[in-house]
């Protein structure tokens, strides 16, 4: 009795009574067959109801868990179904394994613990597993863990932001947690009516505590943020608003390069295409040659160097803190209108219309910096999830490595 006990630890099954052993039909492995308690015996998978029993099912159910040595070891137990008056008919709940899963909990948290520290490779060889099927382990694995409600209890600063993860298009909406630092939440799609769905699961308690959101400009942001946290304050995000400067500053280049170019100044043609770079670049990591080709610039396209003045000020802006950065930001836009560059006298329409958000940033000091750190992240995460053909394993992995769901490696205690 005392070895069968043993054992059921040893194979992550300690919540069973197991009966026998023997040597699987191929005799290269082992069939462990166990039975469940009493006490958690005949209840439904989702809700763990106790529940009538429905039939034996169609045979024994079978569940992969750990390995004894070379030995690859099976776990045998009787397929009993029940019927649930929320669920329907369904296989009864077993405590060792989660629903719809052909492994045991302990295998599948060694699957995923493994998964967010080595390649996709090194686990399918090590465990033996196809890796869509490694795709589902996660899902399970991840799923269980977001599913606890207090994960997001005490949120109160948040930031939204999207990811692409696959070409043509293909979105993730990522949330994440500015005191914490972990991924909350992340789903298919960018629009208000994905976000949307983050929210509803927050419930109008939480969302109601939510003081500060940190994104970009995007319309359907603001449109959801302010319908469904009506405390909240919008904070737009610094980077983003300098870099609508940026792409300003390059159109003008571009529009005077083209200028010269069809004139037939070619040398001054060349000097514009090749100062993209020295444009961009924050004067104190210019060299000496940059330095000189900028000089160059202000001596003969005052335009140019005009705009690229306006796209260093708004920047110096976000050095500021509190309300003197929200005063200079409306000197900057007053200073914009007047420079008669179309293109900048559009930023500076844009960040006025936007002037509430950009002032809450400045304010309180909030930014998208961790979700921009994040994206790139997740952009390695996207190659190590290459050969799932659904985001949904990714969303797994990506809450499992950033959101605090991996649970710890499997050990005896």
């Amino acid at each position: 009795m005392r070895s069968k006990k043993m054992l059921g630890r040893a194979l992550g099954v300690e919540s069973a009574v197991v009966e026998s052993e023997r040597a699987s039909d191929t005799g290269l492995g082992i069939v462990v067959h166990i039975r469940i308690r009493a006490a958690d015996r005949d209840r439904c998978p989702i809700c763990l109801t106790p529940c009538p029993g429905y039939d034996s099912g169609a045979g024994p159910r079978r569940w992969r868990t750990h390995d004894i040595g070379l030995a690859r070891v099976i776990l045998e137990a009787d397929g009993r179904r029940v019927e649930c008056p929320t669920h329907g008919v369904r296989g009864a709940h077993v405590p060792w394994a989660r629903p719809h899963s052909g492994f045991t909990r302990s295998f599948e948290d060694e699957v995923a613990w493994f998964c967010v520290r080595t390649d996709k490779t090194t686990v399918s060889t090590r465990f033996g597993l196809a890796w869509r099927t490694v795709g589902a382990i996660l899902e399970r694995v991840a799923g269980s863990g977001a599913q606890s409600p207090a994960r997001l209890d005490g949120v109160i600063r948040i930031g939204i932001d999207e990811v692409s993860y696959r070409k043509g298009h293909r979105y993730l909406t990522c949330v994440v947690d500015h005191d914490t630092g972990r991924l909350l939440w992340a789903h298919p799609g960018r629009d208000g009516k994905t976000l949307r769905k983050f929210f509803r699961k927050m419930g109008k308690r939480r969302c109601r505590k939510i003081q500060f959101v940190s994104a970009d400009a995007a319309p359907w942001i603001a449109k959801v943020v302010k319908q469904l946290c009506p405390h909240a304050k919008l904070c737009i995000d610094p980077f983003h608003v300098v870099a609508w400067a940026t792409k300003a500053l390059d159109n003008v280049r571009r529009k005077l390069w083209n200028k010269l170019r069809n004139s037939s100044e070619s040398d001054e043609a060349a000097g514009v295409k090749g100062s993209r770079w020295v444009l961009l670049k924050r004067p104190k990591r210019l060299n000496s040659k940059q330095r000189g080709l900028l000089a160059e610039i202000k001596k003969l396209n005052q335009p140019l160097y005009a705009a690229y003045l306006l796209k260093e000020q708004l920047r110096e802006v976000f050095q500021n803190r509190d309300w003197q950065g929200a005063l200079m930001l409306d000197d900057w836009v007053q200073m914009a209108k007047r420079s008669r560059i179309p293109e900048f006298m559009k930023v500076a329409k844009t960040i006025a219309h936007n002037a509430l958000g950009i002032h809450n940033a400045l304010i309180h000091q909030l930014s998208n910096a961790r979700l921009e750190s994040l994206n790139t992240k997740l952009k390695l995460l996207t190659r190590m999830a290459y050969g799932f053909h659904s985001p949904k394993p990714l969303i797994a992995l990506a809450m499992l490595k950033y959101g605090g769901l991996c649970p710890p490696l499997p050990r005896l205690t």
